[in-house]
């Protein structure tokens, strides 16, 4: 009786999905990719960097983690926005635990439809009031008074994403949360996405870098071509966007804007890869994308 019970204990498995949420720019992908231990997630000072659900996998032997980094709220200005709304609200309702995460110096929620969600959600939640490095002892204290007050079911963890202060804490308590589960996807698998997104992905992470005003917010990268060849991966990508004028931007004067994107890409691309990597990038105006069903539907951002 007694070694069955060890038995038993030895081959318990925990697995659950662990969703991320909040505001744009409160540090959801830097702390997505400090999870896992990988640069999954794009990351930069600009709103709306992250546009899809990404997940995000961890493993060890009794845990399977399945993170998801989704969309910084916004109030929707186009049916894009929409689709990236509703990838929020599905991370509620389907999560095993979500991790709500706010700014240090965030006054309030920003928005009072998911908030009163949260309020009656049966799903535990963390709070993460990220960036404490940039507040003072005595502010933070009253802002972790503040949350209690708005999620009173909600553990509060103060941290650091990006100096990593706290995520070990988080982690653990996490694992903590986990229902007993077998794991959803292999024990090796590190996330549900192909290679493909992720290239698509690299590529607007360069164009949120080096373009400013409207022009990241207009544009999409669409992967056509991608042979994984032995000793080499050759890749075609367009980058779309809605005007010409913005055309002539994103290539730049003779051709050097685009070069720049190309060059640093490739880069990133054959880190994340482990391979040479040949990039062909072009771009085309496609006015209507980000109100266009079908072509939502195409880029992700809508269910088919």
């Amino acid at each position: 009786m007694g070694s069955n019970n060890i038995s038993f204990l030895c081959t318990m498995h925990k697995a659950g999905f662990v969703n991320i949420i909040g505001a744009p720019n409160v540090g959801k992908s830097t702390l997505m990719n400090e999870l896992v231990g990988e640069r999954l997630s794009i990351i930069t000072s600009k709103a709306q960097t992250t546009r899809h659900r990404i997940l995000g996998i961890v493993n060890d032997e009794e845990h399977q983690i399945v993170f998801s980094d989704t969309p910084g709220i916004v109030d929707p200005a186009y049916k894009m926005h929409e689709g990236m709304m509703s990838f929020v609200k599905s991370a509620i309702s389907d999560a095993d635990v979500l991790l709500v995460m706010v700014e240090a110096q965030e006054k309030e929620f920003k928005d009072k439809e998911i908030l009163a969600r949260l309020q009656k959600t049966s799903t535990p939640i963390i709070l993460l009031i990220n960036k404490i490095d940039e507040v003072e002892q005595a502010f933070l204290e009253e802002r972790v008074a503040y949350w209690k007050g708005q999620l009173p079911q909600a553990k509060i963890f103060p941290i650091s994403a990006l100096h990593r202060f706290n995520v070990d804490q988080v982690l653990l308590e996490i694992k903590a949360l986990l229902p007993e589960f077998p794991p959803f996807y292999d024990k090796d698998a590190l996330t549900d996405r192909p290679e493909r997104f992720f290239v698509s992905e690299i590529i607007r992470e360069k164009i949120l870098l080096h373009y400013k005003k409207e022009i990241p917010y207009s544009c999409e990268v669409e992967v056509e071509e991608f042979k994984d060849e032995p000793n080499i991966v050759r890749i075609r990508a367009v980058i779309m966007v809605i005007r010409d004028s913005q055309k002539g931007i994103i290539i730049g004067h003779q051709g050097k804007g685009l070069k720049r994107v190309g060059t640093e890409a490739r880069k990133d691309m054959e880190q994340f890869l482990g391979k040479k990597v040949f990039l062909e990038l072009y771009v085309k105006v496609n006015k209507d994308w980000r109100n266009n069903e079908a072509q939502l539907k195409r880029f992700g951002y809508l269910n088919r």
